[in-house]
């Protein structure tokens, strides 16, 4: 029987009360995604498991409410005012246990997701992911969305055609992250941060500016690894360097090794049939276990606030959620238990008008915290690096005001007497 399947075969499959998983950014299926909320009014009950969505849906918004419904794990531009207006549910997570979570909380009725075409030997790649969708091959059905212009990769993604419900096909180009603005702030923090890390070193970079200088400063490294929970363009910058190897590493030496891949078209392309490129799911690549395996592991990623404890709140703005914890935490840790390992965190001294410092005695009401005290390593701005890992808060405190702008010192130093973090 063929697995070739039409969009009404896939809808007669889908059930009321069922739990239906997505992947992220460019794993999500954005034709059968179409036509199940065309037809949302045929089912009861059936809800939509997601992290980072890419396109925006009325049914993110609740207007399909009781017939089809959406469940973030990671908020994005497409689910933020929908969570803020009480249109979608949010389910707190470290990165590396959402698979685990998704399996106990939900049934887990299938994943639905895009995929390469099929090779020669029956199997498809899931392409730009891995995330926590490959950790259901051969535990959950799956209905495969095969885009010709998914990127044919390499790892544990690979899922054979007898073990997928159906797929249909599908032509259409993936979905480009925009590149974040670098400015001369950005610059001066990644300095710093390129300063301190070590030839043989192994990187992880979250989204946004900061890591992206970063990288662009590390043109004169060698013998550079990738254990990331993201690749992005910077990346395909340093391997044409010569500047990622590989060869140091401890674990898939020679590999660069991430859950998924977004960035520009270059970068499809880069990954696409790219044995050097090891897509693991998420439940490997961000478990401060696996992570901690490499020595000289760099964890660099960015937050919105800072206390005088060290706590990062990096998923809320102002008290209001933004995103989600994501891999932050599970890269703090495991920067903390590798040999060597550094982790950076890292912020703009000041909110973007300069009236607020993003150093505080303490974070602003209803900010989440992302990052504990425990897990702060070094935190950046562009005036200088904190060091944390085993100071007492009133050295903490010491040295997250010499890092605040300077216009900011002062004050922080009196409110840091007065609430007695600093004798």
């Amino acid at each position: 029987m063929t697995k070739r399947k039409s969009t009404d075969d896939f809808l007669s499959l889908i059930k009321d009360g069922e739990d239906i998983i997505i992947p992220l950014t460019n794993g999500e299926p954005k034709i059968l995604l179409d036509v199940l909320e065309e037809n949302a009014f045929r089912f009861k009950g059936v809800r939509i498991h997601q992290m980072l969505t890419l396109r925006d849906r009325a049914y993110i918004h609740g207007q399909y409410r009781g017939s089809l419904e959406h469940v973030s794990y990671f908020l994005s531009g497409a689910t933020r005012k929908a969570f803020l207006q009480g249109q979608c549910e949010l389910v707190p997570n470290h990165f590396h246990e959402v698979p685990k979570i998704m399996l106990a909380t939900t049934k887990a009725s299938r994943v639905v997701a895009c995929a390469s075409p099929m090779d020669e030997h029956g199997y498809f790649s899931l392409g730009t992911q891995a995330d926590y969708a490959a950790s259901f091959i051969g535990k959950v059905p799956f209905f495969l969305e095969v885009n010709k212009q998914m990127p044919r990769t390499f790892g544990a993604n690979q899922i054979h055609v007898s073990q997928v419900e159906g797929f249909i096909e599908t032509d259409y180009p993936l979905t480009e992250s925009g590149s974040a603005t670098v400015t001369d702030v950005d610059r001066k923090i990644a300095g710093f941060i390129a300063e301190r890390i070590d030839n043989g070193s192994t990187l992880q970079a979250g989204i946004g500016a900061i890591p992206n200088a970063v990288i662009s400063q590390l043109e004169n490294h060698q013998h550079l690894g990738v254990h990331s929970e993201l690749i992005s363009d910077g990346i395909v910058d340093l391997v044409e360097m010569g500047v990622i190897d590989g060869m140091l590493k401890n674990t898939y030496k020679g590999k660069i090794v991430t859950t998924f891949a977004f960035g520009s078209q270059r970068l499809y392309d880069f990954i696409n049939n790219n044995v050097g490129v090891e897509f693991l799911p998420v439940d490997i690549v961000n478990d401060p276990r696996e992570i901690a395996k490499e020595d000289k592991m760099i964890s660099i990623n960015a937050t919105t606030e800072v206390d005088f404890f060290g706590q990062c709140a990096s998923e809320t703005i102002g008290g209001k959620y933004y995103s989600s914890s994501g891999g932050q935490s599970d890269f703090a840790r495991g920067a903390l238990f590798s040999k060597e390992g550094k982790g950076f965190i890292c912020l703009h001294s000041t909110t973007r008008d300069e009236r607020l410092s993003k150093i505080q005695p303490n974070l602003s009401p209803g900010s989440v915290v992302t990052t504990s005290k425990n897990d702060a390593d070094m935190i950046v701005t562009e005036y200088g690096v904190a060091e944390l890992r085993g100071k007492c808060i009133a050295d903490r405190a010491k040295a997250l005001i010499a890092i605040a702008h300077p216009k900011f010192r002062e004050e922080l130093l009196f409110e840091a007497k007065k609430q007695g973090f600093i004798i």
